[in-house]
C-alpha cells in the first residue's frame, strides 16, 4: 500500500515495530548459539498474528476441564438367576460287595485278573474240596440207612396191622411198631437234610462273584487256608456306574433357604430332581450331569450339616469311589437378582459394598445382599436398582483421585491372551468418548 494512503501517525507506528525488530535481529545475530536462536524466535513470534490459546479436549469439548480418571462400569439389569450353591462331597459306589469264604478251606487256585469286570456267578476262587466232598459221601451213606429203616419199619406195620385186629398181639406191641416208623421217616429227613448241606458246602468251595462290577486286588493266595469267621474278605467288588455323591450342606443354609422360599423370596427350582455338577479336583466340571435323589430329614449333631445324596452317570468308569468333588447344586432360583464379578464387591464384616457412579460422575459406596455365586460371579439380591453403574474396573485410578469425577466406560470381561478382541490386563473396555480426535489433534501439532 503506497505511504500516501496512510496517516501519519500508522507511518511512525510501521517505522518503530520496523525498527525495533530491526534491532532485535541485530542484537541476536551478535549472540551465540541456542541463546541466538532462542530470542529470534521470540521476537518473530511477536512480530507475527497472535492465535488464541486452545484449552485442553476432554468431556467438555474444545477449552472443557480436564477430563476425569477412567473407569469400567457395568450398567444393572436385574433378571432371574439360578442360585448355585457350590458344595464339599465325595464319591461312593452304587453298589459294593466283599467276596468271603463260606466254608473252611485252602486256596487252590485263583481265576481273575485283579481290577477286571466281573459277572455275577463268575468263579474268582476254587478250594480244595476234598473235605466237603467227604462230608456229602458220609451224609448220603445216613441217608441209605435212614431209607432202608423205614422200609423195614413200613414192613413191619404192614404185617402187624391184621394181627391186631385180630387181637394176636398186644395193643403194646401195635403202638411201638407205629412209634418205628415215625422214628424212621424222621431219622430219613434229618439224613436228607445232612446231603443238602454238604452239598451245599461243596458248592461253597468253589467261591463265585455274588455281584457284577469292578473287582480289586486279592487280598490271599494260592495255599492260604481262608474261611467264615476271617476278618479280611479276599476280595471286593464295587459298581461304579453310576456313582453316588454324597455331599452335606450346613444346617443353617438349609434353614435360610426354606425362610426365603416361606416369604417368597426365592423359587424352588423345577423341572423334576435338582441337577447336580460335579467339578474335580483339577477345576474342570464333569461333562455328565447328576440328579438329586434326596436330602436327610435330620442334621448330624457332631457337624451341623444336613447329609444330600446324588446320583452321577460313570459310562466310562472314569471317575472312583473315594473321590473327593466339589458338586454344585441349583437349588433356588431368584426372579430379580443381579451378576457381578467377585472384584466390584467388598466383603467386609460390617457387610459387603461396591461402588456406584452417581449422576454427578462421582463414586459412592453402597451396601448389598449377596445370595451366593457363580463361578466367579456373586449372586446380588438386594441394593442395586435398574440402571445403576457399578465401577468394576479401574479402583486404582480412584485411590489417586479420590473424590474427583470420573469418565464411566462399559466394562467387558477381558479376552483370553491370543483371542481377537484381547485386550492387555487392566485395560478399559473402551476409550471416553473424544479421546481419538485430541490424540490426532496433538500428533498432527507435533
Amino acid at each position: 500500500m503506497p505511504d500516501a494512503l496512510l496517516s501519519a501517525p500508522s507511518m511512525a507506528a510501521a517505522r518503530r515495530a520496523d525498527s525495533r525488530c530491526a534491532a532485535n535481529s541485530g542484537t541476536a545475530l551478535t549472540l551465540s548459539g541456542a541463546v541466538a536462536a532462542a530470542v529470534l524466535l521470540v521476537c518473530l513470534g511477536g512480530c507475527g498474528p497472535s492465535k488464541p490459546a486452545a484449552g485442553p479436549a476432554g468431556a467438555g469439548g474444545p477449552g472443557g476441564g480436564m477430563q476425569g480418571p477412567t473407569v469400567g462400569v457395568l450398567t444393572v439389569q436385574p433378571g432371574p438367576v439360578a442360585l448355585t450353591t457350590e458344595l464339599s462331597g465325595r464319591l461312593d459306589a452304587w453298589r459294593t460287595a466283599q467276596v468271603r469264604a463260606r466254608v473252611s478251606g485252602i486256596v487252590q487256585k485263583r481265576v481273575f485278573n485283579e481290577g477286571s469286570e466281573v459277572r455275577a456267578g463268575q468263579l474268582l476262587y476254587q478250594l480244595d474240596d476234598g473235605t466237603v466232598r467227604a462230608a456229602l459221601a458220609s451224609a448220603q451213606a445216613q441217608q441209605a440207612r435212614a431209607e432202608a429203616t423205614l422200609a423195614q419199619a413200613q414192613a413191619q406195620l404192614t404185617r402187624n396191622q391184621p394181627l391186631v385186629e385180630q387181637r394176636a398181639i398186644s395193643q403194646q406191641e401195635w403202638v411201638a411198631t407205629q412209634a418205628a416208623l415215625k422214628q424212621s421217616e424222621a431219622d430219613l429227613a434229618l439224613t436228607r437234610a445232612a446231603v443238602q448241606n454238604a452239598r451245599i458246602n461243596l458248592d461253597y468251595a468253589a467261591i463265585g462273584a455274588p455281584i457284577a462290577g469292578r473287582i480289586g486286588r486279592s487280598q490271599v493266595t494260592e495255599g492260604a487256608l481262608v474261611g467264615p469267621t476271617d476278618a479280611v474278605a479276599l476280595a471286593t467288588i464295587q459298581q461304579v456306574n453310576p456313582l453316588y455323591v454324597n455331599f452335606t450342606q450346613p444346617a443353617s443354609e438349609v434353614l435360610r433357604l426354606e425362610r426365603a422360599f416361606a416369604a417368597g423370596q426365592l423359587e424352588r427350582a423345577t423341572g423334576g430332581a435338582a441337577r447336580v455338577r460335579v467339578v474335580l479336583d483339577d477345576g474342570r466340571e464333569y461333562p455328565l450331569t447328576g440328579k438329586l435323589l434326596f436330602s436327610e430329614k435330620s442334621v448330624d449333631p457332631t457337624s451341623g450339616q444336613v447329609l444330600l445324596r446324588a446320583e452321577l452317570p460313570n459310562p466310562q468308569g472314569l471317575l472312583l469311589p473315594g473321590l473327593f468333588v466339589r458338586v454344585r447344586l441349583v437349588q433356588a432360583r431368584s426372579a430379580q437378582a443381579v451378576l457381578l464379578p467377585q472384584q466390584a464387591v467388598t466383603r467386609a464384616a460390617t457387610g459387603d459394598t461396591v461402588l456406584v457412579v452417581g449422576s454427578d460422575r462421582k463414586v459412592a459406596p453402597r451396601q448389598v445382599k449377596i445370595g451366593g455365586s457363580q463361578g466367579n460371579q456373586w449372586v446380588v439380591e438386594g441394593g442395586l436398582a435398574a440402571g445403576d453403574q457399578v465401577v468394576i474396573d479401574g479402583f486404582q485410578k480412584l485411590a489417586m483421585a479420590p473424590g474427583a469425577p470420573v469418565n464411566p466406560v462399559p466394562w467387558a470381561p477381558p479376552t483370553a491372551p491370543g483371542q481377537p478382541g484381547a485386550a492387555a490386563p487392566g485395560a478399559a473396555a473402551s476409550a471416553p468418548a473424544g479421546a481419538a480426535p485430541a490424540a490426532a489433534s496433538a500428533a498432527a501439532s507435533r
